[in-house]
């Protein structure tokens, strides 16, 4: 082992130099995150303690904000709408996609049947919000479709809850089933053919092949989906905003469009701020308990 006294005085200065240089190819890098990352969350953390308008200066209040977030009935109403579009999501938009994936990738023209699934993923989720309200309305397209069937009593798709926060996960899944389908197709691709060769020589096909062959292969490409998908559900903003904005009252708000109604609306920057850290921290706490379950699922723990 090489230690600094078994280095000759030019071999230490040549270290030193490479390990200033690698200093100042990172530098750059670890600036623009502090910049654009630590520093305003650190801003956000001080301001949820403060109460502050947005005019003047921050008036320290401890806690306050804290407690006020978890005795409003609204934002507990946010966050249980918040675990059902989690929820939601996992089973709709992924297991769509798997299933377009399962049923397409090995299919001559496979391609172009997954590309009707992929176009909406080019849409913004405001895009995906304005054309689903027009669907989804009070006497919009979808009424009128059941009206011409001789269904006159239709739901208020938009109106109840929680219909209507059901119904934007679906609309949700028709924007998402397509770019989880590519990746779980682009997955399947990878499997060599050898141990598919062998599992149908031995019989096996359909969900025999999908539980001992295929699933197992997938499962690192699914532990990425799924993970994106979690974090993606819980800061579910713009479909809300462009399709209910979180009405009626406060039925269908999410995490993150309380927390925008609270800073931009309200002009509470404090409460804001605490329900911005309050998702920040849930974010991370998923994030960190679901790939600590896939690591120690593939370890063997």
């Amino acid at each position: 082992m090489t230690t600094d006294k078994t280095l000759s005085p030019q071999a230490l200065r040549q270290r030193d130099q490479y390990r200033w240089s690698a200093l100042g190819f990172i530098a750059p890098g670890v600036l623009v995150v502090a910049v654009l990352l630590y520093l305003p969350l650190l801003w956000t953390t001080f301001l949820s303690l403060t109460e502050y308008n947005g005019l003047g200066d921050p008036e320290w209040i401890g806690i306050a904000n804290y407690v006020e977030m978890f005795d409003d009935p609204g934002f507990i109403g946010s966050v249980l709408n918040t675990l059902l579009w989690v929820g939601g999501t996992l089973l709709v938009p992924v297991g769509i996609g798997l299933g377009v994936a399962l049923l397409t990738w090995n299919l001559k023209g496979g391609t172009w049947l997954r590309l009707p699934f992929l176009i909406p993923y080019a849409l913004s989720g405001i895009g995906v919000g304005v054309i689903w309200s027009f669907i989804l309305s009070g006497g919009g397209a979808l009424d009128q479709a059941l009206a011409a069937f001789g269904v006159d009593d239709t739901p208020r798709w938009l109106v109840d809850a929680p219909l209507n926060t059901v119904v934007m996960i679906l609309a949700t899944a028709w924007q998402g089933v397509g770019v989880n389908a590519l990746l779980f197709t682009i997955g399947l691709q990878s499997i060599p053919r050898e141990p598919l060769e062998a599992a149908r020589m031995d019989g096996a096909n359909g969900m025999r092949l999908f539980r001992s062959i295929l699933w197992p292969m997938l499962r690192p490409l699914t532990a990425v989906v799924v993970g994106l998908s979690i974090v993606a559900s819980l800061k579910t903003f713009d479909i809300v905003q462009g399709m209910t904005k979180g009405g009626p009252g406060r039925d269908s708000e999410t995490l993150a469009l309380t927390m925008y109604k609270e800073t931009f609306v309200n002009s509470d920057y404090g409460l804001g701020s605490a329900i911005a850290v309050f998702l920040t921290v849930v974010t991370l706490i998923a994030s960190i308990l679901y790939l600590r379950q896939q690591l120690s699922s593939k370890h063997g723990v």
